[in-house]
């Protein structure tokens, strides 16, 4: 992580959660990536389709995480984390997509997901998401 502006115990938290949306997204795990949003979550895709609360974020997923890393996988390194308030941050993702040896894709495919999380009853949950997709250089 390049940034922190954050509180140590919390950062670590959601530094855990972007791990664990990592983790869904190579296991392919629509129920383990859909827990991690709150009901009323919005999440703009990377190919920039809006979905507005868990149905609509559960019906796109089922549709597109099953066999989406079946030549491949991808890996998540957070960049920085900004509290804005004691229960409300954002972390800022690098995403890069991996070929089926585990090796940067060639030519390079990679992302930018923004995340915003909430904390309620001490579990963090995304409430808005934006996953852009940065152009080939």
């Amino acid at each position: 992580m390049n940034e922190l502006i954050a509180p140590a115990h919390s950062s670590d938290e959601l530094v855990a959660r972007v791990a664990e949306l990592e983790r869904t997204q190579r296991a392919e795990d629509v129920e383990g990536f859909l827990a991690l949003f709150d009901a009323d979550a919005v999440w703009v895709s990377a190919a920039g389709v809006r979905l507005i609360g868990w149905q609509q974020i559960s019906d796109f997923t089922s549709k597109v995480l099953p066999g989406a890393f079946a030549d491949g996988s991808v890996r998540y390194d957070v960049e920085h984390i900004r509290f804005i308030t004691d229960d409300v941050a954002l972390t800022g993702v690098n995403q890069e997509y991996l070929d089926g040896v585990g090796q940067p894709m060639s030519p390079p495919v990679k992302g930018c997901p923004t995340y915003i999380w909430h904390r309620k009853q001490g579990q963090w949950s995304i409430v808005s998401g934006q996953n852009t997709p940065v152009p080939a250089e």
